[in-house]
């Protein structure tokens, strides 16, 4: 048979398409051709396949050979392509049979000795295959992809080591093993809160933020544990469930990443503030995560957040809203998700000792003016809680008092977030405004002192359904179905950095 047709997936940011590999052999001068919108990487693929067939002790058929890459729309980037192409060649030739291919998705690099080197988002490919209504029911990997990919129940994952394994596992003459993956046992690598002396109220503040998912700009002098408190974050957030690792942990293999020891924790992003847009929201001529995305159910540290560019900060505006981001090129277009917990930390002045207890400070105020206004407004109305981190005197820090265990800190925080799910099925932070009328109920007196900050303040809609979302989170922490004055009211206390 001089026709061969295997099947294999593509990559389009989060999406997994299907690309039908057809390998067609005819006579005529010996030449090899791969046409479908092939990228660098796939053409260059040849010489790959054709070295790897000829080490591997098969014929490499001198005739002309087309390879189809349907549909011929797509892009198609990357090495995944190689071992499909070889097994569709070996098929054409009549070397291999022809027999039960349609039943599996055939993706892996080939080395020009026949083994099989990994490829990019093998996780992502398993799940559009789960999800997909089409004939294949099983993935033939990597063995280096095949732990990660298994980790997906309900497809069939082979992995393999060498192109002579699939070759012998497809003619029947010795199968491969079927890739079992034990869930790893989540293991705690996060620092403790006990380690922090001191910022009772920032702690305070940020058992809140983690309770509902809300988004916390921290401000104080140098060294008062802003970047500690940050770092500890984590610790205290409600433990992930399994479907949110495997999204976090499929948005890690898009970029070739798939670290076990990290299963189940959160994800911790700190990009420095050199930083670009790209690097933050992702992108590229092949759009690849950025650290909104790589920070997926988990944290996004950004410290000293003044000195990251004014326009870098401004791509965040839509995703904190949105939760995704989509990257749009000339060619090509990506959604990434991104429900990340923004947690950012700036100095209250260009010295950092406004507000000191020691007053070094020196700047004018039209140069704080200056300092502070380099966040803009639209981004500070869209983060929900602004907390003071002030400077601790010496006696405070020399005191030996134990302080409160993250531990303790994610009890009652896990305990508020269920509350949440299964009042909402959502935190709070991701409530839409017509679901604020019913979660969010507020005694007389409560909404009295909310109208009356809106007319003071010149809170704006935005601001208003914030408020009354962290409002929501005290309560739920105080385990109160309703909001009243007291929760409003230290709502109101983290917007008070809101206007400069």
């Amino acid at each position: 048979m001089s026709l061969a047709v295997l099947y294999s997936r593509a990559l389009s940011g989060m999406d997994a398409p299907e690309v039908v590999v057809e390998v067609h052999l005819a006579n005529g001068l010996p030449s090899f051709t791969i046409v479908g919108l092939p990228e660098t990487e796939v053409k260059e693929s040849k010489d790959r396949v054709r070295a790897a067939i000829q080490t591997a002790q098969f014929e490499f058929p001198a005739r002309r050979i087309t390879v189809n890459l349907a549909p011929a729309d797509l892009p198609k980037e990357g090495g995944r392509y190689d071992l499909p192409i070889a097994l569709g060649i070996l098929v054409a030739s009549g070397q291999l049979p022809n027999k039960q291919l349609a039943q599996y998705v055939i993706a892996g690099e080939l080395a020009l000795t026949g083994h099989l080197r990994p490829v990019r988002g093998a996780l992502a490919m398993t799940f559009h295959l789960r999800a997909s209504t089409q004939a294949q029911t099983a993935l033939i990997l990597p063995i280096e992809n095949a732990a990660e990919a298994s980790l997906v129940e309900g497809v069939t994952v082979y992995g393999a080591n060498h192109l002579l394994e699939v070759c012998a596992h497809l003619s029947g003459k010795q199968a491969l093993a079927v890739s079992t993956q034990t869930l790893p046992t989540p293991v705690n690598h996060s620092a403790d809160y006990a380690e922090v002396k001191g910022q009772i109220r920032a702690k305070r503040a940020l058992e809140i933020a983690a309770c509902g998912q809300h988004s916390v700009l921290m401000r104080g002098p140098p060294g008062t544990g802003k970047s500690m408190l940050a770092q500890r974050f984590s610790s205290i957030l409600p433990s992930m469930n399994t479907q949110e690792a495997l999204e976090s942990a499929a948005i890690l293999s898009l970029n070739g990443q798939y670290p076990a020891q990290l299963w189940k924790q959160r994800p911790y992003r700190a990009p420095h503030h050199t930083a670009s847009a790209i690097a933050l929201v992702g992108g590229g001529g092949v759009p690849r995560p950025g650290e909104i995305s790589l920070a997926h159910h988990g944290v996004l540290f950004l410290d000293e957040l003044p000195e990251f560019d004014r326009k870098v900060l401004e791509v965040l505006r839509e995703p904190l809203e949105s939760g995704h981001i989509t990257i749009s090129r000339a060619a090509r277009q990506a959604t990434f998700p991104a429900q990340f917990q923004l947690i950012a930390a700036m100095n209250p002045c260009p010295c950092g000792y406004f507000g000191h207890f020691n007053q070094r400070c020196r700047c004018t105020p039209e140069q704080i003016a200056r300092y502070q206004a380099k966040i803009s407004g639209p981004l500070l109305d869209r983060i929900d809680m602004n907390i003071e981190v002030p400077a601790l005197k010496p006696e405070e820090i020399a005191q030996s008092q134990a302080a409160e265990s993250s531990q303790a800190i994610q009890q009652r925080v896990e305990a508020a977030r269920a509350s949440q799910l299964a009042r909402q099925g959502k935190p709070n932070a991701a409530l839409g405004p017509l679901e604020l009328a019913d979660h969010c109920q507020l005694n007389e007196r409560a909404t009295h002192l909310l109208q009356a900050a809106m007319h003071k303040f010149g809170l704006s809609a935005r601001a208003y359904h914030r408020v009354l979302k962290v409002g929501r989170s005290i309560a739920d922490l105080a385990q109160n179905s309703l909001i009243e004055e007291t929760h409003i009211a230290e709502a109101l206390q983290y917007r008070r950095y809101e206007k400069h």
